[in-house]
């Protein structure tokens, strides 16, 4: 459970060496959580490296359990490993791919595999988190959704059309579990300094890992059911989803 201050006991991060995930995840240790889950391919060279960095942060209970977005019929069995020890009070969910964006619609290989882990897995996992909460009575999702998301654009629209999707369906999630005592809050960032980005020119409003962290937590803590990451994206998307499309396919975004 989380004590007066909203601080949980114990988290689950789906995507565990997401660097944007453990930044949320050392925000929370910092205000006093200590048990940590992170679940991560079972071959993926960073899961070492993220084990050490929460111990490294003050964590003093971490497990790892294996999980594979794309391994849909294997998401029970790892979210039933992760609820083994105990309750998990609040749930992260911050794995996703991209591409480079031109090849995206022209590889349907590609395409499809983004798909399936930006989407698929996450509205896998995302069922059976609700269940797990339902059945505690309590419990919140953190879900690390895009603001490409809000209306995607032709510079990246398979990538923004998955974020569409997850976005829609935990936004959602979250009224579904409100009369049974969960919550789901949507983070939606903008570019974020990562690896994961390393890849695109810096656009506008690009914040560091750390911010959002510490925006996300914020946010939870206070029970909001979504936030943007820097919070200006909140005007500059309301402009955005406004504007018609002749004029918004001619800008240069």
């Amino acid at each position: 459970m989380k004590n007066a201050v909203g601080v949980p006991q114990s988290i689950l991060l789906l995507g565990g060496t997401s660097e944007i995930g453990l930044s949320i995840v050392e925000e929370y240790i910092a205000k006093g959580t200590r048990r940590i889950v992170l679940a991560a391919l079972p071959n993926d060279p960073l899961r070492e490296q993220a084990v050490a960095q929460v111990e490294a942060a003050g964590a003093t209970s971490v497990e790892v359990v294996d999980f594979d977005a794309t391994d849909f019929d294997g998401h029970e069995k790892t979210i039933d490993a992760a609820f083994s020890g105990g309750d998990i009070d609040v749930a992260i969910v911050a794995f996703a791919l991209d591409f480079d964006a031109e090849e995206l619609w022209q590889n349907q290989r590609k395409a499809v595999l983004l798909a399936q882990v930006n989407y698929t897995g996450a509205v896998s996992v995302g069922v059976l988190l609700g269940q797990k909460i339902k059945e505690q009575g309590h419990g919140q999702i953190i879900a690390m959704s895009s603001v490409a998301g809000l209306r995607p654009r032709r510079s990246n629209f398979v990538y923004g059309s998955s974020k569409a999707g997850f976005d829609g369906f935990y936004l959602n999630l979250g009224q579904a579990l409100e009369p049974f005592g969960g919550s789901v809050l949507v983070v939606r960032p903008g570019m974020v300094r990562t690896k994961f980005s390393a890849h695109v020119k810096e656009a506008p409003l690009t914040i560091d890992k750390d911010v959002i962290g510490k925006l996300a937590v914020d946010a939870a803590i206070k029970g909001k059911s979504l936030v943007y990451a820097p919070a200006p994206w909140g005007f500059v998307s309301f402009g955005l989803k406004n504007i018609p499309q002749p004029i918004f396919r001619k800008l240069p975004i």
